[in-house]
Formats: structure tokens, sequence, C-alpha cells
């Protein structure tokens, strides 16, 4: 099948013509006609399957069937759960209304200034993408209207809820008007989701989409056995000082590691920087420029931050952490291996971490292989004697650390005594 065999106005396709779009992916095809047809939906697709397109391009196709109901006040609005999948949301849209001059997007959320983001919602347009969060602000202010919505989306539902939004989607579906189109997309369709499905649509289609993981078969997947966070530590180096030939993404599990291994790596001379929920809006959006230039090399991000990379020749991927969700390494493992390119996942996994290597081999249907360095082996028994992580307290004066003190401080943990006197000693961030 091809994008002309769906029900689209020839503007709409002659857009995705010029992107390069010619043969639907399987929830673009199974979505697209339900759409149109004006039926709720509740998809079940993975991250990279073109789920943008497959709510969007109906949508548009509507609008333009309904000019005389475009009136300035927002007809669609995409709920989105972080500002990078917002961004990349809007952008897409707008390229899918290239010639669609009248149909305007703007796109809004937190860590900018509401003075600029009032300035957009002054102007005339038509879709809106937004996080809950910075929605509901504009709204308690007075700045815009759901009055007329026509269609709500809610893109990744599970991780808004998993983020704790759910309360705000409700909020903001509640100022919705009770006969608009609503489109649910979530990677999983738990009891949670189900449950939202139910309070918020009218007799949903529901599509589940089998997860297709054959785009990682041009990734070649490596798997380390470590002891412990020292032991990272120096595979790590090697790797980046041996093998690494063009940019890399490592994963960690918490902010703060985030930001000690960036400043540990910006150390030794690597152009490395880090991003995570924490990092303002500003420096997000110029390390995301940084990366497509190629001017940063090693990026050092959590899960969350991460939605939205995309660099079309990213040779790396290293989990330095194991992801909890067999689906967040899908989604992270899939920043690399792009538009026909090789790419490379590198995992570190612990012995305490083998069930979720199991899991994550169980989903993608292809066992990592096992990688040693000469020199870097694990030991036999696991136990290196030192894999603790610790952190410097912030200062009492709740002031920044100079880029002296707040260089890593990884080091081998001491036993310690089960007396009074360590009752208070701050406890290890990982326990190996």
């Amino acid at each position: 099948m091809s994008f002309t065999e769906l029900p689209l106005d020839e503007k709409i396709l002659k857009a995705i013509q010029e992107m390069g779009y010619t043969t639907p992916t399987t929830i673009q095809k199974e979505a697209i006609p339900q759409i149109v047809n004006g039926h709720d939906l509740i998809a079940s697709a993975q991250t990279g399957t073109g789920k943008t397109a497959a709510f969007m391009l109906p949508l548009l196709h509507h609008l333009l069937q309904n000019k005389d109901q475009r009136n300035g006040i927002p007809r669609i609005l995409v709920l989105v759960p972080t500002r990078e999948l917002a961004i990349q949301v809007a952008s897409e849209t707008t390229k899918f209304c290239k010639y669609l001059p009248d149909v305007k997007t703007i796109c809004l959320f937190g860590g900018v200034p509401f003075p600029q983001q009032n300035k957009a919602l002054s102007r005339r347009y038509e879709i809106l993408v937004a996080t809950p969060g910075r929605l509901l602000d504009h709204m308690g202010r007075g700045r815009l209207s759901l009055s007329k919505l026509g269609a709500l989306v809610l893109d990744e539902a599970d991780r808004m809820l998993d983020m704790g939004f759910v309360d705000d989607v409700k909020a903001i579906a509640a100022a919705c008007p009770k006969t608009r189109q609503t489109l649910l997309f979530s990677a999983t369709l738990g009891n949670n989701i189900l449950s939202l499905s139910k309070e918020l649509q009218n007799n949903p289609v529901q599509l589940r989409i089998k997860p297709d993981h054959s785009y990682a078969s041009n990734i070649e997947q490596r798997m380390y056995m470590v002891d412990g966070i020292d032991h990272k530590l120096r595979i790590l180096d090697h790797i980046l000082e041996n093998e690494m030939t063009g940019q890399t993404i490592i994963f960690t599990s918490t902010k703060r590691l985030a930001d000690e291994l960036a400043d540990q790596l910006a150390d030794k001379g690597h152009k490395a920087v880090a991003l995570h929920g924490d990092i303002n809006q500003g420096k997000r959006t110029r390390t995301f420029e940084s990366m497509k230039k190629g001017t940063i090399q090693v990026l050092v991000a959590t899960d969350v931050a991460a939605r939205g990379i995309d660099v079309a020749k990213l040779s790396f991927v290293i989990n330095f952490d194991l992801p909890m969700q067999a689906e967040d390494y899908i989604h992270r493992i899939g920043r690399t291996g792009r538009a026909g390119e090789k790419g490379i996942a590198l995992t570190f996994v612990h012995p305490k971490e083998r069930y979720l290597l199991a899991q994550i081999e169980q989903m993608t249907k292809q066992p990592m292989l096992s990688v040693t360095i000469p020199g870097l082996e694990p030991t036999k028994t696991h136990n290196s004697g030192g894999g603790k992580l610790f952190f410097p307290r912030r200062n009492q004066g709740g002031g920044r650390y100079n880029r002296s003190e707040r260089k890593p401080h990884f080091q081998a943990a001491k036993p310690m005594s089960k007396g009074p006197k360590n009752r208070h000693r701050p406890k290890a961030k990982r326990d190996f």
C-alpha cells in the first residue's frame, strides 16, 4: 500500500511525498482510515513507528474539510510528556503543513518565559502541541480556551501517567468539548491506560500494533559483565579512547550520575555534556543543536531527557546503567543505526541485573554478544570489593560547587560498622 491509497487531501500527500514518505507504516495504515472516519482511537505502538504522522495527517485532513470552523482558536491539541517530544511533534507537523499556509502550529512547554509564549498565543493558530503543566498554567492565566477543540491527542500516554500527569490530563480533557474526537497512543495498554480511555473516550477503536524490532538488525549489540562502578568506568575509558569513531550517547539512571559522569569525561578531554530534566530549556536547546552540528561528541543523558534526540549518524549508544523497562532499552538503542547506517549499542550488566537482561533479550529476540576486554575482565566471583558510588554533599550555603569541587567522587566502599556511630552515614547510591 502507498500513501496515495489512503483517504488524505492532495496537499497533504504532496508534502509527505516531498519528505520521502511513500509507504505507510503499520500504525499509519491501520489508524489513518479510522481517524478520518471520526472514530476515537486507542492504539499501542512503539516509539519510532510513525505515530505522529498516524494521528496528524488525518486530523489535518479533517481541518481542511471544515475550513469554516477555523477561527484562531485551537482545533487540535496534542499533549505530550516532555518538552523534547513537544518540539519534535510540532516540527513534524509544520513539515506536513508545507502546502497549508493557513494552518499554524504553536508549541508550549516549561522552561521558556511566559511573555514569549503569550505572544505566540495572541496570533492565529489551529494546532497546539503542549506539555500538560505549562498548558494548565496558560489556561489558568486566561490565555487560551479549549471550548472549540475538535480533537484531543494523548501521545505517549503511558509515559505521561508514569510522570504523574494523570490529574493534569483529566483537568485538560474536562475543559474540552464532550463532542471532541479523542486519540490515545501508548507503547503499552496496561490497566491504567485502559481506565483512562474509559473516562475520556467514546467507544474507541482499539489497535495493538505488534512491536517490530527488525530495525535492530543493523545495530550490533554488545554486553560487558561488570563488577561495579569502578569497573564500568575503566571499561568506558577504554571504549572512548580506543573505539569511539563518532558521536556517542551514554545513558544513566539518575540526573546526578549524568552530571558527575559528564564532568569526569570533560576533565579527561572529551567534548561531553549532560542532559536531564533539571537543565533549563535554553541549555537543552543549545545541546540539541550542538549534537546535530557535531560539536558535542559525548552526551550523557537520562531516559526522559533523551526523548526527541534525532542525530542522523550516531555511532554508539552506551547503557552505563540498564533501564528498568525493556521498552526503554529499545528506545535507547534506536537512537543509533538510523537511515540505513550501522550502529553499535554497548550495555554494562552486573550479575544482579541478569533478570533485566533476560527481559531485554526476550523482547528483542536477539541475544547480546558478551565481550571482554583484555586486562578488564570481570572477576570470577563478581565481587571487586569496590563498587559503591558516593556523591559529595552540597555545601552548607546551598550554592553550587565550583568545577574542582564537583569532580566525580567514585571510590571504593569501606566496610560499615553496625554500631551506633555509623547509623547516620549516608547510603551508597548504588549497591554494587
